[in-house]
């Protein structure tokens, strides 16, 4: 009985080349990480999330997760775009207390210069709230994210959505209608 003849296993590793992955001008360009690729085509389209701790070093905001996604590749280097953001489960939870309403409000808004986006705005009220009031909730905070962003440039709305400037514009805003306890935007989106 003749031996078959054992092929020896490629090492994919030994072809591949590392990557730094940098935020985009507008987060400062910093250096996410490193990651390896074999061609650098296969980067683009590649998303990565890194937390606000980690690019600016402030613990205060350790609970916000930022998303960005590989669009163009130079040298060694892979440049990012922002596609959104979220807030932890863990924070979102902590501050919804017994006795509260949470009014969860989807929108989608356009920039000065027709970027779209979707934003995810939560307010917490101070006490229970019926449905009418908290539909009305609802209408307000829509009209005003609409008509914040619609003055604003897309990277003025990214800056302001995600350290949380926005929502306090909105929370002292929205307040007078209902006693709030606390107005954050949770979830951003960049649509296309």
């Amino acid at each position: 009985m003749a031996k078959a003849k054992r092929r020896r296993a490629r090492d994919t590793w030994k072809e591949k080349s590392w990557y730094t992955i940098k935020t985009p001008i507008a987060f400062g360009d910093k250096e996410i990480e490193d990651t390896p690729s074999r061609d650098p085509d296969f980067l683009i389209g590649r998303g990565v999330e890194v937390t606000m701790r980690e690019l600016t070093g402030d613990f205060s905001k350790q609970y916000i997760k930022l998303k960005f996604e590989v669009d163009n590749v130079a040298g060694d280097i892979a440049n990012t775009k922002f596609t959104g953001h979220k807030v932890t489960t863990d924070y979102v939870r902590s501050m919804i207390r017994r006795g509260t309403s949470r009014i969860d409000t989807h929108v989608f808004i356009k920039t000065k210069d027709d970027q779209k986006m979707k934003l995810h705005v939560l307010a917490i009220t101070t006490r229970r709230s019926k449905s009418s009031q908290q539909k009305f909730m609802r209408k307000t905070i829509t009209e005003l994210v609409e008509k914040l962003s619609s003055e604003r440039s897309y990277e003025d709305v990214i800056e302001t959505s995600v350290n949380g400037r926005m929502a306090s514009e909105i929370y002292h805003k929205a307040k007078k209608i209902y006693p709030l306890k606390r107005v954050e935007i949770i979830k951003s989106k960049v649509l296309d």
